[in-house]
């Protein structure tokens, strides 16, 4: 297949490129150097400003009316120019997604043109302190009060909260047959009463969450959906999510920081064989993840091919970032790096551990192919 080479997606990569070189945004890109945990807002508005933030979004909300293969395209030129991802992940790709997907009109005209400007920003709220991969075990609750629901609980293991307006919060706001029964989605403001935020320690760059709801007043206008919903929503667009994108870009910068600072007369045959097998994972990652995005374009939704590009793309990612230690060792001075490669480096290792847990867990992943695996068999 093609990797983002039509005209227009050509003209989107060098229209980022030309957008990233423009002196506010290389400013702003600047200024995140250096910083553990930076606040890229600043960068996201002038991105936004500048209509690449949301380019699939229908025009109306503030996007391009652009394919999944021309935002791909985009975001690839995005990361390969140094932005950091992960709020682009959580409120464009994730929940500017359910939005589009499930959002009323009011919903929709009220925050995504906002969202796709880089004015504001969402985050998800899912797992909880005994709740991980399995979300239909999940107890936090919105109660009936009036027209509205109090919310209460606690939500753990986030990103971004910090930084973001908007929370796309699972609850509890009933029971049925099935533990899947009563899962409800609503649109939490995080600056409301009762909303408390707050950073869990990690190694990663990248700083957990602990958002605690006390009896935090919602309107019937939070609900995503309808109230009821949750899990069969989350199980389609999680499907439509799992491209394995992100993580395949992440093995692709990685491996390239890895390469950087070798000889080749000091490559020995073991070394020259992992950069072969570790090069066609990374290779065949992209490729698993264009397929999945080429797909959405012509309408096709395939949970297992999407667990499967995400089982792949992260287990990569954090294979390559365990084997760079080991290549150019302690501090990463064994082979010469410079220094913007080693702190490259050094962040991927220190992400990797989580990278296999987030967005479904290998584990789950293996589940959701293997499954659709035996109900193939069985209808045959």
């Amino acid at each position: 297949m093609d990797f983002g080479r039509t005209s227009r997606e050509q003209e989107l990569r060098g229209e980022v490129r030309a957008a990233l070189g423009e002196p506010e945004v290389r400013a702003a890109l600047d200024a995140l150097r250096g910083e553990r945990e930076p606040d890229v807002r600043p960068l996201y508005w002038a991105l936004g400003r500048r209509g690449l933030l949301a380019v699939s979004w229908p025009e109306e909300y503030g996007g391009r009316g652009a394919s999944h293969a021309e935002a791909a395209a985009v975001i690839e030129e995005l990361v390969h120019g140094g932005v950091p991802d992960m709020l682009h992940v959580l409120s464009i790709q994730i929940v500017g997604l359910f939005l589009l997907q499930a959002g009323s009109p009011e919903q929709k005209a009220r925050l995504l043109p906002a969202m796709a400007r880089g004015e504001r920003f969402a985050t998800v709220l899912y797992t909880e302190p005994e709740v991980g991969s399995d979300l239909a075990g999940l107890i936090t609750a919105a109660t009936r009060d009036g027209k509205g629901y109090l919310l209460s609980g606690v939500k753990v293991y986030g990103l971004k909260s910090a930084m973001s307006d908007i929370g796309l919060c699972a609850a509890r706001t009933g029971r049925g047959p099935s533990k899947y029964d009563g899962i409800s989605l609503f649109l939490v403001d995080l600056d409301a009463q009762g909303v408390r935020r707050s950073h869990i320690g990690s190694i990663a760059d990248e700083q957990f969450d602990h958002v605690e709801f006390d009896r935090v007043r919602l309107g019937p206008e939070s609900v995503l959906g309808t109230e009821g919903e949750g899990w069969s929503l989350l199980t389609r667009c999680l499907a439509i999510e799992r491209t394995g994108l992100d993580y395949s870009l992440k093995a692709e910068r990685w491996y390239r920081a890895a390469l950087a600072g070798i000889e080749p007369d000091a490559a020995d045959d073991r070394f020259l064989e992992q950069v072969g097998r570790y090069g066609a994972a990374v290779d065949a990652g992209r490729l698993m993840a264009w397929q999945i995005v080429d797909r959405l374009d012509h309408g096709e939704v395939d949970p297992a091919a999407a667990a499967a590009a995400k089982y792949h793309t992260s287990e990569t990612a954090q294979e390559v970032a365990l084997w760079a230690a080991e290549v150019h060792g302690l501090g990463y001075t064994l082979r010469a790096l410079a220094d913007e490669q080693a702190t490259v480096l050094e962040a991927a290792y220190r992400e990797a551990p989580g990278l296999t847990l987030s967005a479904g867990t290998s584990q789950i992943m293996l589940e959701l192919v293997a499954s659709t695996a035996f109900a193939a068999v069985e209808g045959n």
